[in-house]
């Protein structure tokens, strides 16, 4: 089975803002003011190309939840 690309939306408090990164390369694909407005329907999908996977923190930098883009691609042995 391929890899799944994987990303992290994460809280920047010295730039107030929320960044979606590529963990392999550390990059930074998408911006966005609110976790709200990173996280309503269609907007991780669209920033990780519809494959991938995406670990979403809190803003205090603990883990909260992993989504999976397209959901299909989500082992079956996870919980989710």
């Amino acid at each position: 089975m391929t890899q799944l690309p994987k990303f992290t939306l994460s809280y920047n408090s010295s730039k107030n803002q929320w960044e979606l990164k590529n963990d392999a390369t550390d990059k930074i694909i998408a911006i966005f003011n609110t976790k709200t407005e990173a996280t309503k329907t269609g907007v991780l999908d669209k920033a990780v190309g519809n494959y991938g996977s995406v670990k979403i923190k809190l803003e205090n930098g603990r883990f909260e939840e992993e989504r999976t883009y397209p959901r299909s691609a989500d082992p079956k042995s996870s919980q989710g």
